[in-house]
């Protein structure tokens, strides 16, 4: 009889809500141990990695990849064939060519963006009138619930908790026994500060008079450390988390770069710079990942968390810029002339703004991580990829 295709060979699995599982627990059977004895685990860093899934045994996957025949690793240990056919996988030492190279020219787009926005913001009669403006009346226009809000971002607050999500990542990163990836973000966070030391070498020409006569003040300090804290947290943590922390870092991010305008510490270009140079910053160290800041072999598979999180996050930054540059475009005229009427529209295409990049950043540097953490292959799956069901071919002389 054929086979029906309930009983055909298995496929990935389909529960994409399994993907919103934060905690990656393995799913233990009556029938089955969830680990072979010889592949149990033994230490946290162990146990982190493991991905909750329904699909197939990992060792029939590494048959079916290497063409091996069905009794060709009989009384081998299950942890010894995955390791010994994973070896033979280039994607397990390194992510894909072309999204190491789209890393790059991502980063790339975002830092000259960063230094785009700081010239408009500071050698142009517009810039430096909607900065001004923007700073000044922010506090006055802003609804009284914000305002209440953004008041709690005091230079401690952000210096504590940025900080705390900073150490979070190094504990994480060092749990999990991702050495690689921790010198990753010890070179990120350098290359973050350095940033921020700038500041004297880039020059805020006088063009037109200002209330706020500070000098040189890009990229902010306090925005630089809170966005960049955030994304080393993204970077570090597993495919089940990083959907969750993206969420968490845009919206610390957005807090950060709300409040440093709210409380006169910075112009909205500053926030806006700091930002955009942190994103580019954390996009070409992803160009460097490695086999240890990799998922292992055998636990990856595609993330619908970080997907839709991702697309949304960059279709909603996409149509924000556009909106809150269409505002801006429109109060230019009141801009030059100190226009009360373009008091408020100048606070809320600033907060707009703020809020697109923080999401253009977080969901971008979201889809870059799993794309080089997790570069699926028909090794690096846990279970055959979905193919149509088999039917086993009728014996000759029997009617289809």
């Amino acid at each position: 009889m054929p086979q029906s295709p309930s009983g055909t060979s298995s496929r990935a699995s389909s529960d994409l809500v399994r993907d919103f599982e934060p905690l990656d627990i393995p799913v233990r059977s009556s029938s089955k141990p969830a680990y072979p004895s010889s592949n149990r685990p033994t230490s946290l860093a162990d146990v982190a990695d493991v991905e909750s899934t329904n699909t197939m045994d990992l060792t029939a996957v590494m048959d079916a990849a290497t063409g091996a025949g069905a009794g060709a690793g009989m009384g081998a240990p299950a942890g010894a064939k995955a390791s010994s056919s994973g070896e033979n996988d280039p994607l397990s030492r390194s992510p894909r060519a072309s999204s190491r190279v789209l890393c790059v020219l991502l980063g790339l787009m975002f830092i000259a963006a960063a230094f785009g926005v700081w010239w408009l913001g500071t050698h142009t009669e517009a810039g430096q009138a909607f900065d001004d403006m923007t700073e000044v009346a922010f506090a006055d226009t802003a609804p009284a619930w914000l305002g209440g809000l953004l008041a709690l971002g005091t230079h401690l607050n952000v210096v504590i908790v940025s900080t705390a999500l900073a150490v979070i990542a190094v504990v994480i990163a060092a749990i999990r026994r991702r050495w690689w990836l921790l010198g990753q973000i010890v070179v990120f966070g350098l290359l973050c500060f350095a940033a921020t030391l700038m500041k004297p070498v880039l020059p805020r020409p006088f063009i037109i008079h200002t209330e706020i006569v500070d000098g040189p003040s890009a990229p902010s300090g306090h925005v630089t450390l809170a966005v960049a804290s955030a994304i080393a947290l993204l970077l570090v943590v597993s495919r089940g988390w990083r959907w969750v922390v993206s969420l968490v870092g845009m919206t610390w991010s957005a807090f950060v770069g709300l409040s440093v305008v709210y409380g006169r510490w910075h112009r909205p270009s500053d926030a806006a710079m700091a930002m955009l140079l942190v994103g580019g910053i954390a996009l070409i160290i992803l160009a460097f990942t490695r086999a240890s800041g990799m998922d292992r072999m055998g636990t990856r598979r595609s993330s619908a968390g970080a997907q839709i999180v991702a697309s949304v996050s960059l279709t909603a930054g996409i149509m924000a810029t556009l909106y809150g540059a269409y505002v801006v475009w429109q109060i230019v005229p009141g801009l030059t002339m100190s226009a009360q009427w373009a008091r408020s529209s100048s606070m809320a295409a600033s907060a707009i703004l703020a809020v697109a990049i923080v999401l253009l950043v977080f969901g971008c540097t979201l889809m870059m991580r799993q794309i080089t953490a997790s570069p699926l292959s028909r090794l690096g799956l846990v279970g055959a990829p979905p193919a149509p069901p088999k039917r086993r071919r009728e014996p000759s002389g029997h009617a289809s």
